[in-house]
């Protein structure tokens, strides 16, 4: 059913921090929240059109990306936050995909650009409690775009043949007689095909002998 609406709970979120991590803490988190564009617009009012208001299209904001997953011996985010202190200037890529329940296959995949940690919180302890421990991650990032799943594959293959025959004969009587003859003939075929469900062929043929004769036909199918 293409038009069944996705499921929440089955996604992964790929972040590449360079110097860090190519994919921080193997892309495994409970929640992720934050995925989220808005536009500021400007609004003008028409001299003269008191009734009518005209909207502008402004600067575009982005949310906060917030991660909770259950805290391992993988301290990936600690990391990645430290490393930040370090150098100013590191970004990472993030990119959230949301899977099929059935095969994993991909079904979209959210790319945000340029991020930045922004709060990271240690899990909330409890010694009365026997639940796991959480610690969570919010993160800024200056572009967030959607990438559809991949288009239509398609292969093709075309053949392209030709052949030219010419022979000729004459002869020569002391009597006076003359005759002579020749032929030609020429044919060629195309023919291509490609899986999108389309293939074509075509071939033509001449034929020259005492008289002349041409034919051609062609044929296309497409399923």
């Amino acid at each position: 059913m293409p038009d069944a609406p996705y499921t929440a709970f089955s996604f992964a979120v790929e972040i590449t921090v360079p110097g860090v991590s190519t994919l921080v803490c193997a892309g495994a988190f409970q929640e992720c929240d934050g995925l989220e564009m808005s536009m500021d617009l400007k609004t003008i009012r028409s001299g003269g059109a008191a009734s009518q208001l005209v909207h502008v299209v402004g600067p575009v904001n982005y949310g906060t990306l917030t991660l909770k997953r259950g805290m391992t011996a993988n301290f990936e985010l600690w990391d990645w936050f430290e490393a930040v202190l370090r150098n100013a200037r590191l970004r990472a890529n993030a990119e959230v995909v949301v899977l099929s329940p059935q095969d994993h296959s991909e079904r979209a995949r959210f790319v945000l650009k340029d991020c930045l940690p922004q709060r990271l919180r240690a899990p909330s302890l409890n010694a009365k409690s026997g639940e796991i421990a959480i610690e969570e991650l919010s993160l800024s990032y200056d572009r967030l775009t959607l990438k559809k799943p991949g288009g239509l594959g398609l292969s093709a293959g075309i053949s392209l043949g030709a052949s030219l025959e010419v022979s000729a004969s004459a002869s020569l009587s002391v009597g006076g007689g003359v005759s002579a003859g020749g032929s030609l003939g020429a044919s060629a075929s195309f023919s291509a095909s490609a899986s999108a469900g389309v293939s074509a062929s075509a071939g033509v043929s001449l034929g020259l002998g005492g008289g002349a004769g041409s034919g051609a036909g062609g044929e296309i199918a497409i399923g």
